[in-house]
């Protein structure tokens, strides 16, 4: 009869470890598609800068905007 207590915590230990286990896999995940993200936002700032920076050079050339400081 005493082994059945021990028996009953070591079942829910287990449980707890597996659901950890799943968490830890699911965070493992999380993170790289959040890696993956960062890179994919990094990319198109670096685009919208560039776009950005030939946008005012034919402005400047079209006389468009006003003088651009020196």
């Amino acid at each position: 009869m005493s082994d059945q207590p021990d028996g009953v915590v070591l079942v829910f230990l287990r449980r707890i470890d597996a659901r950890v286990e799943k968490l830890a896999e699911d965070m493992l995940e999380v993170k790289q598609r959040l890696g993956h993200l960062e890179e994919q936002y990094a990319s198109l700032s670096r685009r919208v800068d560039r776009l950005d920076m030939r946008l005012e050079r034919v402005e400047r050339r079209l006389e468009l905007s006003e003088a651009a400081p020196q």
